[in-house]
């Protein structure tokens, strides 16, 4: 009940000091709504995934990045694997993103919380867009949106194209264990001695980029998702290697359609993720992965207009599949 008082205040909190560029939360939530429907007792966004749990080892490297407390040592993890959109029952053959929702040390003094996709980059500049984005694709008398209007709105904002089209170049994906996660926000790391670096996180899978051809995806039966990570977790854990990705100053950091190539960018290696099995589902749904939630020693940056508006929109989700 704590926590979901504190979001809430987040979310009343996001009302002060509007810009034009702000969206109320209920709007967003709203619109996602509006394009894959209600559903009771569901996340407006991700709606579709698997609650788990696991430990974060950091690497000897991660204090020397920031201060953060999960880097001093290792700690539990609570997690939730999922797909993206809003629709509880998308199909595991979907080229969607999928996503991975983390909390560092869940019940001690200072946990942070992560979102991640499997796409380095957002759809959206700000909140307007991600409204203008969604509404564009409400379905019509026919059940479909109408393409002369999805085709005005990506000609005015070509960036918001950006993402769809990273993901239809890529296979579908074949295991949540196979997929590279990306923290798509930039994030200042402030290390003990006062240095500050411009990052952006990066889970890389252990077991490597696993995709499926195309009859390789239609020849599974629906479901392989969750069967898939199930038989992993007989032999094991499912790890990840957490890098942060150095920004260089000509990387924006207000803007997350904008990717940073990793080729041009220097790594850090700063520790491994072990996700060791299914956690009960109500876990989950009963808070929510707010991004913004960071300890001392991380911070997102001002320009960001996305990130805070996570706080607000997880808030009102949260509040309405708990009625």
């Amino acid at each position: 009940m704590k926590r979901i008082v504190s979001v809430l205040m987040v979310s009343a909190a996001m009302t002060v000091g509007a810009t034009a560029e702000d969206v109320a939360p209920d709007k967003l939530v709203d619109s996602l709504n509006g394009v894959f429907g209600k559903h009771a007792k569901t996340r407006g966004s991700h709606a579709k995934g698997l609650c788990v749990t696991g430990t974060f080892t950091p690497g000897a490297g991660a204090p020397a990045l920031s201060k953060v407390p999960f880097f001093a040592g290792p700690v539990p993890v609570l997690g939730r694997f999922s797909f993206g959109g809003g629709n509880p029952k998308a199909s595991d053959k979907a080229k969607s993103p999928r996503g991975l929702a983390l909390r560092f040390d869940p019940d001690g003094k200072t946990p942070t919380d992560f979102v991640f996709l499997s796409a380095p980059i957002f759809f959206a500049r700000n909140p307007a867009e991600v409204v203008g984005f969604l509404e564009a694709r409400f379905p019509g008398p026919d059940g479909k949106p109408d393409p002369a209007k999805v085709k005005a709105f990506t000609e005015a904002h070509p960036w918001t194209a950006k993402q769809g089209a990273w993901v239809a170049a890529k296979p579908v994906p074949a295991s949540y264990a196979g997929l590279p996660y990306h923290s798509i926000h930039a994030f200042e790391a402030t290390a003990v001695d006062g240095k500050k670096t411009t990052v952006k996180f990066k889970f890389e899978p252990a077991a490597g980029e696993l995709g499926l051809t195309d009859d390789e995806a239609k020849a599974k039966e629906e479901g392989f998702f969750t069967a898939e990570l199930d038989e992993r977790f007989k032999s094991g854990p499912v790890s990840f290697n957490l890098v942060a990705i150095i920004g260089t100053a000509a990387d924006p950091t207000d803007d997350p359609t904008a990717e940073w190539p990793e080729a041009d960018r220097s790594k850090v290696a700063l520790g491994k993720l072990d996700i060791a099995g299914r956690e009960n589902e109500a876990k989950c749904d009963a808070t929510t992965f707010d991004p913004n939630n960071l300890a001392e020693g991380l911070a997102g940056f001002p320009g960001d207009t996305i990130l805070p508006a996570r706080s607000g929109s997880y808030a009102v989700s949260l509040s309405r599949r708990s009625e």
